[in-house]
Parts: structure tokens; C-alpha cells; sequence
């Protein structure tokens, strides 16, 4: 991947064009950690309306212990999106450019661990769910969260149904007939119509590969995944690194 590019899709200045491919490679890792993690843990880790209904309906009939299955899954999803939000603020305030890019090394960090460590934590009570689905959700929520703020909400990665709703509602427009010249002109959006398909192409690719990969070598199947986000965050990164470098020479010859 070249580096001036590398540094466009998670650097400090955005574009559209570079939202829409880091879109397109986050959708695609959530739909495999998704799907793998499926497979891993018996739950879908970014579904938090599954989730939600699934809390009230078994808090109705007595499944208590379900609901609380639920709060943490829930909590752990909010506690990663939170955990973005303080390390994109943090490095705003401190005049670096990584901002985007650390969620995005942490998020590779911890499928590393997951991928490594996956069947001891899976035998270790969390929050009322295993380890394991503690640290998919929080993965989720932090991914989640970082293509949220970067793109300013337009683009979501990690669940589908508002893809797949606003995918219907072009459609709508597209084969709206306009027949009273005298009526303002309903048209779809084509670009974004493109950009929502290739998103939910992308993450059911992502899950595919995911499944299969799960399948094939077990919790290891994240390691890829892992790597891929590096690519994806290290140019920024490592600029910052050297930003650090450079002021510090420059108050160490003060």
C-alpha cells in the first residue's frame, strides 16, 4: 500500500473519496469479526437491536439471566465507542494527526489478543458474558465510533440495517415516476446508492471470509484481520511519532 495513500485513509485531513475506501475495508473487517466472532461465541456482537429485543422479551418472561447477558454486551459496546472518543479528543488537544489511526491500532491490538489468547478467554466470566464477547463488542463500538466521527455519521460499518434502509429509500427515488413537470423532481443520489451497496457487498464479504476463516484455523482467522487495520493506521501513526521526535529535540535545544 503506498504511504501517501496509506496516510489519506486514516489521516488528520479527510476527503470523501478516502471516508468512502476506509469505509469499504472497516465494513469488510466488521462483517468477518462479526460473522467469525458468530461462530467464536454464539452472538452477534454488533447487533445491539438484536440484543435490546432480546432484554426486553426475556426480562418479560423471566429470563433474567439473559437480560444481564445483554447489559454487558451492551456496556461493552458503549465502553468502545467512549474509549474513541477519548483518544480522537486527547489527540486533538494535543496538535497530532493520529487521531483516527489509534482507535484503529487498538482495535488491531485487541483482535491480536483475540486471535492469541481466544480460547482461554472464552473460559473466563466477564461483565455476565464471557471475556471473549466483552472484547468483540467493544471492538465493535470502537470501530463503530471511529468511522462515525471521521465521516460526520454519513458512513456506518459495523451493522447494516440503516445501510440497508437507505439503500431502499434511493431505490424509492429511482424508480419514482415523475409524471407533473410542475411538482419539484424526486432523484436518487446514484453516488450514494453505489457507496451503500458496495458497504453492505463489502461487510458480507467480510463476514464470508470471516466464517471460513473461523472454520478453518479457529480464533488465529483475526490475525489477517489485525494486519489489515495496521496497514490501514500505521503511516499516521508513525508520523506523529516522529512530530514527537521533532519537538522534543527542538525544547531539549532550548
Amino acid at each position: 500500500m503506498p504511504i501517501n495513500y496509506a496516510r489519506s485513509l486514516t489521516g488528520h485531513r479527510r476527503t470523501s473519496i478516502a471516508n468512502r475506501h476506509l469505509g469499504l475495508a472497516l465494513a469488510f473487517v466488521a462483517g468477518a469479526t462479526n460473522a467469525g466472532g458468530f461462530l467464536a461465541v454464539q452472538q452477534y456482537t454488533s447487533h445491539m437491536t438484536g440484543i435490546v429485543s432480546a432484554m426486553a422479551d426475556n426480562l418479560a418472561l423471566g429470563g433474567y439471566a439473559t437480560v444481564l447477558e445483554g447489559a454487558g454486551a451492551i456496556l461493552s459496546f458503549v465502553a468502545g465507542a467512549a474509549c474513541t472518543a477519548l483518544m480522537i479528543n486527547y489527540m486533538r488537544r494535543q496538535r497530532l494527526y493520529s487521531e483516527y489511526a489509534l482507535p484503529l491500532l487498538f482495535e488491531a491490538v485487541l483482535l491480536l489478543g483475540f486471535g492469541v489468547l481466544g480460547a482461554r478467554l472464552a473460559r473466563i466470566e466477564g461483565l455476565f458474558v464471557p471475556l471473549t464477547v466483552m472484547l468483540l463488542c467493544f471492538i465493535m463500538g470502537l470501530q463503530n465510533a471511529v468511522i462515525t466521527k471521521l465521516s460526520h455519521a454519513e458512513i456506518r460499518t459495523t451493522h447494516m440495517t440503516g445501510i440497508v434502509t437507505d439503500i431502499g429509500i434511493e431505490l424509492g427515488k429511482l424508480l419514482y415516476w415523475n409524471a407533473d413537470p410542475g411538482q419539484p423532481r424526486v432523484a436518487a443520489n446514484h453516488d450514494r446508492l453505489r457507496l451503500l451497496s458496495a458497504l453492505l457487498l463489502s461487510f458480507f464479504a467480510g463476514g464470508v471470509v470471516g466464517a471460513i476463516g473461523f472454520k478453518q484455523v479457529g480464533y488465529l482467522s483475526t490475525l489477517p484481520l489485525a494486519a489489515l487495520l495496521c496497514a490501514l493506521a500505521i503511516v499516521p501513526a508513525l508520523d506523529d511519532l516522529a512530530r514527537l521526535r521533532h519537538r522534543g529535540k527542538r525544547q531539549g535545544g532550548n
